[in-house]
């Protein structure tokens, strides 16, 4: 299915329901009733082109940003998307993660509740690590280029040539979950924190995407009208 400004947006949803998370960090609330796609994105001043380029991302593995929505689009809203996730996934998503392993490893000894520890302890840091560059340095180089205010000689080509991976550790982490904890560990629980560590992970990689595939490319186009 093409995702346009005219289909409803709760056939959009219906299509895939992990954009309700994607609503969620742009702000929109639901009970947009019957209204399409740009309806709803001009009530919450939001770029339908953006909208859609992220949901592309996030229904299709193989989505590839159509260049006429990368041209007509901004990164105004991709950056404040991309600010919200990370905002999302360390005040939310790795309090409950970390709140749910405290609860899984009780019934292991000291040694094991330390590894699993140490193992979320660097995977957040990381991880924290990773959004810091982008919150200090590329969306204000971003928004710099957008107010035309000076930046220094940052290109987002150093950004890309800086993009690190940030799934090494969590999947090391759910490996040990899955694999190696004992059989005291109660089932449910520990299903519990794999589903959310391969919502974690598959989340993550579509905002990877999103840099990659969405704002890169925008950022590109900013360059080189300065440039001219």
């Amino acid at each position: 299915m093409v995702l346009s400004p005219s289909m409803k947006l709760a056939d959009l949803i219906e299509l895939n329901y992990a954009l309700l998370s994607v609503l969620s960090r742009l702000g929109i609330d639901l009970g947009f009733g019957e209204h399409t796609v740009g309806e709803v994105c001009a009530s919450n001043g939001v770029d339908p082109g953006a909208f859609l380029l992220i949901c592309g991302v996030y229904t299709y593995d193989d989505y590839v940003a159509p260049n006429d929505l990368l041209k007509s689009s901004g990164p105004t809203d991709v950056v404040k998307y991309l600010h919200k996730s990370h905002s999302f996934y360390t005040n939310d998503e790795l309090k409950r993660l970390e709140a749910s392993l405290e609860e899984l490893v009780k019934p292991c000894d000291e040694k094991q509740k330390t590894v699993i520890r140490r193992f979320f302890s660097e995977y957040r840091q990381e991880l924290e690590n990773h959004f810091a560059y982008e919150e200090d340095t590329v969306f204000p180089y971003v928004r710099a280029l957008l107010t035309g205010e000076p930046h220094d000689g940052y290109s987002i080509e150093q950004f890309e040539e800086n993009h690190s991976s940030i799934d090494e550790k969590l999947n090391d982490l759910k490996n040990i979950v899955m694999k190696y904890l004992p059989s005291a560990c109660d089932t449910v629980l520990r299903n519990r924190v794999l589903y959310h560590i391969f919502f974690l992970e598959d989340d993550l990689d579509r905002h990877t995407l999103i840099e990659n595939n969405v704002l890169v490319p925008m950022v590109n186009r900013l360059e080189e009208n300065e440039k001219r």
